[in-house]
């Protein structure tokens, strides 16, 4: 089980490409968004300063409207690349351990200590893959930082 807690977070600075893919699409979308990301970065001389995120808009259906990106030292903007926030303020934080595809269990854990401690979440919240699974070949070692601020 997933061990959730309140942090309050800083808003980060951030570069990133908006895409509203099919579900099925995800994963191509993650490849493409995260290389575009990183070729405008570099681009411009600006600093990755955090792990890549996939920040959700809203809540996914049959499709997702996500933003692809990397926290950054200094506005990056080319073509799709756009500046983007992570936004600051109380969230709820956890760390998912494993594989993307059991992802859901831990949202289901996150739910239900939600509804325990009484809380109400925002609209949109935020993945970050902190383990880059070319050096990790082992899904069960990956580890995802899920950020759900409250509204």
């Amino acid at each position: 089980m997933t061990e959730f807690r309140l942090s309050t977070l800083d808003a980060q600075q951030a570069a990133a490409v908006r895409r509203n893919v099919p579900m099925g699409e995800l994963t191509t979308a993650f490849d493409t968004g995260f290389t575009e990301v990183m070729r405008a970065v570099a681009e411009q001389g600006a600093t990755v300063t955090g792990p890549p995120f996939g920040y959700y808009h809203s809540m996914p259906g049959e499709t997702v409207d996500v933003s692809i990106g990397f926290p950054v030292s200094t506005v990056v903007r080319a073509g799709d690349v756009q500046p983007f926030e992570l936004p600051g303020g109380e969230a709820v934080v956890g760390t998912h351990v494993g594989p993307y595809d059991d992802l859901e269990r831990t949202y289901g854990e996150l739910m239900t200590w939600v509804k325990l401690e009484g809380l109400t979440l925002a609209e949109g919240m935020w993945e970050q893959y902190v383990s880059d699974p070319a050096a990790e070949p082992d899904p069960a070692t990956w580890k995802t930082l899920i950020v759900w601020p409250l509204a």
